[in-house]
């Protein structure tokens, strides 16, 4: 090896960069003058593409791998610099290296509330917010369009931009899908879906890739949550009454230990005994009857008897009744009864209407010998 071949080989410098951060989307490799010499080794890195400019015009664009810049790897730099045989003489080139990897957790959310039409609770306001990841699809027009010559780009620098672009889109979307506010809990993950294929194409716009949205929360103003806690604690508590006579039993132990507690506590209770059964009978008046709680009001038009017991009349009794009467032996076959149509009081067993009653009670028995 010649003495020159020597030297050069000392000059030969090493093109890369190693991110120590992690916010950071586009780097310019610092180079005095940007002088950078013939053969270098240029090094790109898994989540990393590397762009050449030559006085401001975009040229040869790496990918990740080791390469060593010769004219061979750099045709569109040498046709910009007129390289027609070979060159080893420093050259002028700035070199930015772009982070293609994916850039996590970036959050979005209303500032203001957004205001939609819901069919239960009328005009309401919402606010939203979630996250979502993004990273450099295209670094020739990442450069173009947002960095410039900017030499250390971040992710700070973009992130009020592409937010106040989700947010105006969320706000569309969710006034034109009509879903019921109780409902959109229920479809955090088809909004996020929805969302990230409706803003992919402006986010391209800018050589950027949106993989993922996120919804994670999408609430109501302090008042209508309010409001509808007060609506869900009264489910929960179920029969008021109970629940008031209830805690008024409670209270009597602590009202015990203070003088002149335990009379309050009397007070207190008689007056809530009293309210208790009003507000019973009201929320039972707009709730329905539970199955087999009590026995169903007559048929209309049914037949109702009246039974003669140690001479007195009692009824009247619709057949259901009449058969449990008779099934525990308190109907029998001479028992006098009357119903409206009969000219007098007769005896159950000679009512032809009866009969089926009797037909499984059986007789009386013989008298013994």
């Amino acid at each position: 090896m010649g003495i020159w071949d020597k030297v050069r080989g000392e000059f030969i410098d090493i093109v890369q960069w190693i991110d120590d951060t992690n916010d950071t989307m586009v780097y310019r490799f610092e180079r005095y003058n940007n002088q950078i010499k013939y053969g270098a080794q240029l090094t790109v890195r898994e989540g990393q593409s590397a762009v050449f400019v030559n006085e401001g015009k975009i040229a040869d664009i790496f990918q990740p791998g080791m390469y060593t810049l010769e004219t061979k790897n750099l045709p569109v730099l040498s046709t910009l610099q007129g390289w027609k045989y070979g060159f080893n003489s420093p050259f002028m080139a700035e070199v930015y290296f772009c982070s293609t990897r994916q850039f996590t957790d970036l959050k979005w959310g209303t500032m203001n509330p957004i205001i939609v039409r819901d069919a239960e609770f009328g005009p309401t306001r919402l606010r939203a917010f979630g996250t979502y990841v993004m990273k450099i699809n295209d670094p020739a027009v990442v450069i173009r369009q947002i960095v410039g010559t900017d030499g250390h780009f971040t992710v700070d620098e973009i992130v009020n931009q592409l937010r106040n672009l989700i947010v105006s889109r969320f706000a569309e979307i969710v006034g034109q899908s009509k879903i019921p506010v109780l409902d959109m809990a229920a479809n955090y993950s088809e909004l996020g879906d929805f969302l990230t294929k409706r803003i992919g194409s402006e986010f391209q716009s800018f050589g950027l890739e949106l993989t993922k949205l996120l919804v994670e929360n999408i609430s109501l103003p302090p008042a209508v949550e309010e409001a509808l806690d007060k609506r869900t604690s009264m489910g929960v508590v179920g029969n008021l009454a109970a629940f008031t006579q209830f805690n008024i039993a409670n209270s009597i132990p602590d009202a015990a230990k203070n003088p002149g507690g335990l009379a309050a506590a009397g007070a207190g209770l008689g007056m809530g005994m009293a309210m208790a059964g009003p507000i019973g009978q009201a929320m039972a008046a707009q709730q329905p009857a539970a199955a087999g709680a009590g026995a169903p009001p007559p048929i209309p038009g049914a037949v109702m008897y009246f039974v003669a017991v140690e001479g007195k009349q009692t009824g009247p009794f619709d057949m259901q009744t009449l058969s449990s009467q008779a099934a525990m032996g308190r109907l029998m076959r001479d028992t006098l009864v009357w119903a409206q149509g009969m000219g007098q009081w007769t005896a159950a067993g000679q009512v032809p209407a009866l009969a089926d009653i009797f037909a499984a009670v059986p007789p009386p028995l013989p008298p013994t010998q």
